[in-house]
């Protein structure tokens, strides 16, 4: 086996300041990828799965999934005003641009593919739309935004 004496070196002097926030902006990354990204389209391609079956279980596994971002969100809002931190502060930038992403998606763009999934669950066809490219640049920008802040949970220590 072959050893890299530089990376372990390096890996070595790392350290995570708050362990709650780094594994809460993980988690949270890990179940918008694997929901948005995975499911979502997934689900269609079901041996049985109708269009109408397809969006009413994409509305329930979105809705679950909305209730988790927000538990995830409190969670590290919680951690840093324990920490004696302010909430709003530029270094916080990448964990505020997902909280308003959240509350975009949960005022408006979930409620609103949510019509339209029951719209076609009537089996009328809805007017084109852009909320979808909306949903997805919106998770995108939210998974960037949450890997950067994770990430900047990581110090340098000193040897």
């Amino acid at each position: 086996m072959i050893k890299n004496e530089t990376i372990g070196k390096d890996i070595n002097h790392y350290q995570i300041q708050h362990p709650l926030i780094g594994i809460s902006a993980f988690l949270w990354i890990g179940f918008v990828c694997a929901i948005s990204f995975m499911e979502a389209w997934l689900k269609f391609r079901a041996p049985g799965v109708t269009l109408p079956l397809g969006l009413g279980i994409g509305c329930m596994v979105y809705e679950a999934l909305n209730k988790v971002e927000w538990l995830l969100a409190a969670i590290i809002a919680v951690t840093i005003s324990f920490k004696s931190q302010k909430i709003i502060t530029i270094e916080k930038l990448p964990y505020l641009i997902p909280v308003l992403i959240l509350i975009y998606q949960t005022f408006w763009l979930l409620p609103a593919l949510t019509l339209r999934a029951h719209i076609y669950m009537e089996g009328i066809q809805p007017p084109s739309s852009t909320i979808h490219i909306q949903y997805v640049v919106a998770e995108l920008t939210k998974v960037i935004c949450l890997i950067y802040f994770g990430l900047s949970q990581f110090k340098k220590t000193t040897p």
